[in-house]
């Protein structure tokens, strides 16, 4: 396996560190039409990875892994206004549709299986841990808030967590062998019908395990999709899926064929995350090693714009309007709040 999945490096096989502090001497971040990142930077601890809004847009909870706490960001003063410690492993966030519970993976150090931590939001207190596979790392919480859907990097499954009972009530095997074929991310359709999950790895070729969450089976898997698979997200009508790929490439699936369409889309090096706005109109793009966020048009499938972010942007969560993107920096111990 590469270093990003090293067993003896945790933080590392998530956010490959080693790579991107030699990369960063040697790769100068592209050519962008703005000098400076617009808008805000809120610190919220050390080495931010996960992050999260509330559908009301008034709250970002924001992972800090080597704290093992969790930020909470008041979106209308940029500033952390609570932590909640969920201890150490901890990666990703979600929050459910009624914005009630923030769910938070956890590579649990003394543990084999990982975790993944519940929060009330109410008090921003952890009310609850549920044991899901080896190493979780994305999540996803289907439109009705009754399934979370959680990545076992390692044990080359998919957890599904009932939020009502609070209990892990299955696995789902997306990789041919545990450590092969590993998934990394997941997103879920706006009708909550499929799961879709980037696998990345060894074992099989990089692309897309597509779920049917009324059955909970594997029914497709797009060809391969670049080098190393890494993020997804899906469009507010459910028609296409934007993928990122780590060779500095986007990929769009038709979801409605399972099929990539037009040629992959040229973006900083290391793309990791994307989101789409809420309108669908555009998707934007974390490159990590080029410290920048690249801007697509949805409509032509070209990138509009590159907006420069300090050192180690690693995911990106948009607020409900569109209006703002918040993308976490890993190694400035912060998050950038981009005005859009």
């Amino acid at each position: 396996m590469s270093t990003f999945f090293s067993r003896s490096h945790r933080v590392a096989r998530l956010v490959p560190a080693v790579l991107l502090a030699l990369a960063a001497a040697l790769v100068a971040p592209p050519a962008s039409a703005r000098s400076a990142p617009p808008g805000s930077l809120v610190h919220v601890g050390d080495s931010p990875y996960g992050v999260a809004l509330t559908p009301d847009g008034r709250r970002a909870y924001v992972v800090a892994t080597d704290p093992g706490t969790v930020a909470v960001v008041d979106t209308a003063t940029g500033k952390a206004v609570g932590r909640v410690d969920v201890g150490p492993g901890a990666i990703d966030v979600a929050v459910t549709p009624d914005g009630r519970r923030a769910y938070v993976t956890s590579d649990t150090p003394s543990s084999l299986y990982g975790v993944v931590h519940v929060i009330d939001t109410a008090t921003d207190k952890k009310v609850g841990s549920i044991p899901v596979g080896e190493v979780p790392l994305g999540l996803a919480v289907t439109p009705d808030g009754r399934r979370v859907y959680v990545v076992d990097t390692w044990s080359s499954t998919v957890s599904v967590i009932d939020t009502a009972s609070g209990r892990n009530i299955g696995r789902i095997r997306v990789g041919d062998d545990p450590g092969t074929g590993s998934p990394v991310d997941v997103a879920i359709s706006p009708d909550g019908a499929r799961a879709y999950v980037a696998i990345a790895g060894d074992g099989v070729p990089d692309s897309v395990a597509v779920i049917d969450t009324a059955t909970g089976k594997v029914v497709g898997w797009p060809g391969r999709i670049g080098g190393y698979t890494c993020g997804l997200a899906v469009t507010p009508d459910g028609r296409s899926l934007y993928v990122t790929a780590r060779e500095s490439t986007v990929h769009v699936v038709d979801t409605a064929t399972g099929k990539a369409v037009g040629a992959p889309i040229a973006v900083g090096q290391e793309a990791t995350d994307v989101a789409v706005s809420p309108d669908g109109r555009r998707a934007y793009v974390v490159n990590e090693i080029a410290q920048s966020v690249s801007v697509i048009d949805t409509a032509t499938r070209t990138v509009l714009d590159t907006i420069p972010v300090e050192d180690g942007p690693t995911r990106i969560a948009l607020t409900p309007d569109g209006r703002h993107a918040y993308v976490t920096l890993y190694y400035s111990d912060a998050v950038r709040v981009l005005d859009l």
